[in-house]
C-alpha cells in the first residue's frame, strides 16, 4: 500500500508531535558524530574516559566531545540510547518500508528524466553527486548545530522563530541553486 503525500504528511507530523511530546525534539546529525566517536573510542580508549567529575560522568580530550559537561562523550561510551536507536530506526524502518512494498520497483531505480537531461546516464555520477552532496549537508547541519530535521521539523512544530528563519533561508538558497544546477527540464 502507498500512501499519499497527503496522508504521509499528517502521519509524519504525529510522529514528530508524538516525539517532542513523550520524549525531545527530532534530530539526528550529532548521532553521526557520537558514531564517528564510537568508531574513534573503539580504536583508541583514551579518547573517552568515565570521570567523577563530569556532570555526566564522562569526560573527553576531544573538545566536542566533551561539551555540556560530557554529554556527547558519555553518548560515545553508553550509545544503546534514544537519539542513537532513532537513527538506527529510521535505516531500518525504510528497509522494511521498501520490502513490504515488495522491494523498490525497476522504474524507481531509474535515474530521474531531469537529471538525465543535465547530466547524462552514467550511474556513478548520480552515486558521487548523492555523496558529495550528502556530504555537504552534514557538514553544514554539524556548523549550524543541528540538521533540518531538528532546525526546521521539530523546530517549526515548537513555533521556534529561528526554525521559520531557518526554513526561509533553506529555500531561498535551494530553489536558486536547483535552477543553476538543473537548467534543462526534463
Amino acid at each position: 500500500m502507498i500512501l499519499s503525500w497527503k496522508t504521509g504528511g499528517v502521519l509524519l507530523g504525529a510522529v514528530f508531535f508524538a516525539a517532542v511530546l513523550l520524549i525531545k525534539p527530532v534530530g539526528v546529525s550529532t548521532q553521526f558524530v557520537i558514531f564517528d566517536g564510537i568508531l574513534w573510542d573503539a580504536v583508541d580508549d583514551t579518547v573517552v574516559v568515565e570521570n567523577k567529575d563530569s556532570k555526566s560522568g564522562y569526560a573527553s580530550s576531544n573538545a566536542y566531545l566533551n561539551k555540556s559537561g560530557g554529554k556527547y562523550a558519555k553518548n560515545v561510551a553508553n550509545p544503546w540510547n534514544y537519539s542513537f536507536v532513532f537513527v538506527l530506526a529510521m535505516m531500518g524502518g525504510a528497509a522494511v518500508s521498501a520490502m513490504m512494498r515488495g522491494g523498490v520497483p525497476a522504474a524507481e531505480r531509474t535515474m530521474p528524466p531531469v537529471w538525465r537531461a543535465n547530466y547524462g546516464d552514467a550511474p556513478w555520477k548520480r552515486h558521487l553527486a548523492a555523496f558529495a552532496a550528502g556530504f555537504i549537508v552534514l557538514y553544514g547541519a554539524r556548523l549550524a548545530g543541528g540538521c533540518t530535521s531538528g532546525h526546521m521539523m521539530s523546530g517549526a512544530m515548537q513555533t521556534s522563530l529561528s526554525a521559520y528563519i531557518f526554513m526561509a533561508g533553506a529555500f531561498l538558497a535551494a530553489i536558486p541553486l536547483a535552477i543553476i544546477l538543473y537548467p534543462k527540464e526534463a
